[in-house]
């Protein structure tokens, strides 16, 4: 059955779907936010030699998730053209798949008896998080080709839901592993590398259920335009938004909160660790309160949504952003931060989930390269990424403070926030009265 023949709103594939989340954000959890960069920063010199210069540990992790963002930001477009193109959809979302869990289970090999084993691990860490990125990509096409738009809000609330409740169990088995080490006859070290073993095992494993269930891919041959495909229909993408002045705004809006949003998530632990001095054990409470309060936010955003719509609802979120970015300039104590990170908790969830939901609804009914618009929009949000993630390290190798690049995040949130509200949201309001 092609994909345009799929029979749309059958609930084994909406839920197989949505599992997708379950599997990946345990990768987004356990080894971008709560165990790599505690890792990495507490393994490591506070400098590191790269191409002959001397940068801090902190910024290059930062510039290591620029550099992923780069690499994911070139290669989307052309792929998502060779998979409009050649029908190879679930093909590239499982080569992804592959290639991140891969590359946790290489992620094991880094440790802190080899001076040069960091290389292992910062390289492991770009090739997972393209894996992640690049799969992320063809995982949020499927939304409207196996959904009606009535149910897009609720279904994106609920992939990001299950993912953080899957992470959050295997973070809690991870977690008993580390303080239980003694007991198991492992060092501390081995228990934490073993927690990109299981990442990858998670990760591939669970994502079989969603493989399973996908339309087929209706495969055709590769052409010589097909590879520069996806390049032409980023231009024809942008010629049909930007006569759209909703499409268009939200997805300007969409550009400068990502920057904030995306770089907070992945430096709120390094935040802490450097300027705070929280240890592992705190962080990862941290981080399991995080994610706990994200599911409950994406589903109470969803339902702010339906009787607030989805502009007043995002701009909600972003004027919480804003305060959060401002706040922690100034938080010295812990308890502040706990206050700091339930708050980010809750709009975490909702404006990744609204985002998506969003989107889909303002791209063209009619048209069928729907990777390729996705492809559009995970670019954007991926240079967006970049922007961040180099504003971050950059002003902490500057200033020597991560407290100056929090700051400096508020700016891209107030910028989003203005575009946002002057923008139209008429088709949304229209068709879904949300």
């Amino acid at each position: 059955m092609k994909e345009g023949e799929f029979i749309k709103n059958q609930s084994r594939v909406l839920n197989a779907w949505a599992f997708f989340d379950w599997a990946n954000s345990s990768y987004a959890l356990v080894i971008t936010v709560a165990i790599f960069p505690v890792y990495f920063l507490g393994v490591t010199d506070d400098e590191l030699e790269v191409f002959g210069l001397m940068i801090s540990n902190s910024a290059l992790y930062a510039f290591a998730i620029t550099f992923s963002y780069i690499a994911i930001s070139i290669l989307a477009p052309l792929l998502s053209g060779i998979a409009d193109t050649s029908g190879r959809r679930k093909f590239f979302m499982q080569f992804f798949t592959w290639l991140g869990g891969l590359a946790c289970l290489g992620m094991f090999f880094f440790t802190a008896d080899v001076d040069w084993s960091w290389k292992i691990g910062i390289w492991g860490f770009i090739l997972s998080m393209i894996g992640f990125a690049g799969g992320i990509v063809f995982y949020n096409s499927y939304l409207p080709v196996i959904a009606t738009e009535d149910r897009f809000d609720k279904l994106s609330a609920q992939g990001f839901a299950w993912g953080y409740i899957g992470s959050v169990l295997l973070l809690l088995g991870i977690l008993a592993m580390i303080q239980l080490h003694e007991n198991l006859g492992i060092t501390e070290n081995f228990a934490v590398r073993s927690a990109f073993l299981l990442v990858g095992i998670w990760w591939i494993g669970f994502a079989q259920v969603t493989f399973r269930a996908m339309p087929k891919d209706v495969r055709k041959p590769i052409l010589k335009d097909s590879l520069k495909k996806g390049y032409l229909e980023l231009v024809q993408v942008w010629k049909i938004i930007r006569i759209k002045k909703g499409t268009k705004g939200f997805l300007m809006s969409f550009f400068f909160y990502s920057a904030g949003v995306q770089t907070v998530l992945f430096l709120a632990s390094a935040f802490a660790e450097r300027e705070l001095g929280f240890g592992a054990t705190e962080l990862i409470v941290i981080v399991i309160l995080l994610q706990l309060l994200a599911a409950v936010g994406a589903y109470f955003f969803a339902y702010f949504s339906k009787y607030r719509g989805n502009k007043i609802s995002l701009i909600t979120m972003l004027i919480i952003w804003t305060t959060i970015c401002l706040a922690a300039f100034f938080v010295m104590e812990k308890y502040q931060f706990y206050i700091l990170a339930c708050m980010v908790g809750m709009v975490m969830g909702g404006i990744q989930s609204l985002s998506r939901s969003t989107y889909s609804k303002l791209m063209p009914e009619s048209n069928k390269d729907v990777a390729s618009f996705f492809s559009f929009y995970e670019s954007t949000e991926k240079i967006a990424i970049v922007l961040g993630t180099f504003s971050f390290g950059l002003i902490n190798q500057l200033t020597g403070s991560m407290r100056y690049s929090v700051l400096i995040l508020s700016i891209f949130f107030i910028i989003g926030l203005v575009i946002l509200y002057f923008t139209p949201f008429d088709k949304v309001k229209k068709r879904d009265t949300v």
